[in-house]
């Protein structure tokens, strides 16, 4: 992750705690690149994450998916038993 400073120092500490801050915030993104204006004794966070690519979404056994990794036994067994049509 790279990280600029604008406007001031920050010390290491601080930008690791703005980073975990913004980590629990959006926990399903992934950060390229922070940025901090320092302005007296505010600071703008500005930041760039990296594109997550798109999961395929499928219609199961009723259900809207993108994948099966958090089915239970039980709906793995009825997705391995349903008739697969052909085109």
């Amino acid at each position: 992750m790279k990280y600029n400073v604008i406007g001031g120092e920050m010390s290491t500490a601080e930008m690791a705690e703005y980073t975990r801050m913004l980590q629990k915030k959006y926990p399903e993104r992934l950060f390229r690149e922070i940025t901090f204006k320092l302005d007296g004794d505010y600071v703008d966070v500005d930041y760039v994450y990296d594109t997550v690519p798109f999961d395929r979404i499928r219609r199961i056994t009723g259900y809207l998916v993108g994948n099966m990794t958090r089915w239970n036994d039980g709906k793995r067994a009825e997705e391995a038993d349903r008739v697969k049509h052909s085109v």
